[in-house]
């Protein structure tokens, strides 16, 4: 179901209100230690208003909007990833007996969530996800309990960042599929308001607890021109054509040994990308010896450990876990999964401390690729 309705800004307190009615524990947007991030949100004035972010390669500022807008940045370093795939799980712990170690009963709690401020390119990487940790041949429990549980509040973007690219990975600006309600902000001086639209039946039953009105063809009409002019407003732009073949047949590409002599291996961009789900396990024991536990933890494939096997890590040099996390991401997760594993929500440009572009990487690549295409250019253009 699709049905548009309009919500006064003073009212999406009661969305609030009635979301936590239903036991959701509402998580949005809020400023805090100069960054725009998910955390619990009790009321509309936890919400960054007001504020914007600047993006740029190795760049991200806070700054003061001219409007009152409640949703008027593009996203910060946070992603939903954290309240679906925890950054630290205890898997189980175990005492010691008499006659050996007894395992304790691991209560999972299983929290009830409502999303609020998810973006189009969000959406996209949580469903993702979903395929990784659901729809594939073994499902992580964890995440599965958590997910099913989500109402999601979408936002439209009314704006995109300097890094922004989802045009190009055709996932935003605009929220299509997903959620439960899309907000679209009309933060207008004269009439500061939403255009809703309504996804689902779980959507519309808390909708009834709501003061809106229905939209208007010319509400609907505001709201997707507003929508339309982000898509014209993309930082960044990357080219998808055939991209699988163009890596797999660039392995060897000179660019992949200059862009190692900038990055740190520092890993900042796949802790903030909202798709990269690689951990590690951890087994850790008390003082006395009395108990141990395992716990599963973010990891990363820029760590030399991530791949260590008998013998040695498989990836030691920063070009060879460089090439495989683009690789991964725009190449083998097609294979993998069935979709690229980029969302284009650029942050992986902008929380890079040395600012190395995914895009300007597979640009470089693509005009000087390494099965001659560059060469045959040239010739081209000389002779005409």
């Amino acid at each position: 179901m699709h049905e548009h309705v309009v919500v006064e800004s003073e009212d999406i307190r009661h969305l609030l209100d009635a979301l936590k009615g239903q036991g959701y524990q509402v998580v949005g947007p809020t400023v805090r230690d100069g960054a725009i991030v998910y955390d619990a949100i009790d009321t509309v004035d936890d919400l960054p208003i007001g504020w914007t972010d600047e993006h740029d390669g190795g760049h991200y500022q806070l700054v003061k909007r001219d409007d009152r807008a409640w949703f008027g940045y593009v996203v910060g370093p946070h992603s939903w990833k954290k309240f679906l795939h925890p950054p630290q799980l205890r898997l189980w712990q175990a005492q010691r007996q008499e006659n050996g170690f007894q395992f304790l009963d691991e209560p999972q709690e299983v929290p009830k969530y409502a999303f609020l401020g998810v973006r189009a390119c969000e959406l996209h990487a949580i469903a993702i996800q979903d395929n990784v940790f659901i729809n594939g041949p073994h499902t992580d429990p964890t995440y599965a309990a958590r997910r099913q549980e989500v109402f999601t509040i979408a936002v439209n973007c009314g704006q995109a960042g300097g890094t922004c690219f989802c045009v190009s990975m055709q996932t935003g600006p605009r929220a299509g599929s997903g959620f439960d309600l899309a907000l679209t902000e009309v933060p207008d001086a004269d009439h500061h308001h939403f255009v809703v639209d309504i996804g689902t039946e779980r959507g519309a039953d808390v909708m009834r607890d709501v003061p809106h009105r229905a939209a208007s063809a010319e509400d609907v009409g505001i709201a997707e021109h507003l929508v339309a002019q982000t898509a014209t407003q993309m930082g960044r732009s990357l080219d998808t054509t055939d991209i699988k073949e163009l890596l797999y047949l660039n392995i060897e590409h000179p660019r992949w040994e200059e862009v190692a002599t900038r990055c740190l291996s520092c890993a900042n961009c796949t802790m903030v990308c909202p798709t990269c789900f690689c951990t590690t396990v951890e087994d850790v024991t008390d003082l006395t010896g009395s108990q141990a536990e395992r716990w599963r933890k973010w990891d990363s494939c820029f760590t030399q450990d991530f791949s260590y096997i008998h013998g040695g890590s498989v990836r030691t040099s920063t070009r060879s876990r460089y090439r495989h996390w683009l690789t991964h991401k725009l190449a083998t997760w097609i294979d993998q999964f069935g979709s690229s594993g980029c969302v284009g929500c650029g942050r992986c440009i902008t929380w890079c401390p040395v600012g190395i572009d995914i895009t300007e990487e597979v640009r470089a690549i693509r005009e000087h690729d390494a099965r001659g295409n560059a060469d045959a250019k040239e010739t081209t253009d000389g002779n005409a």
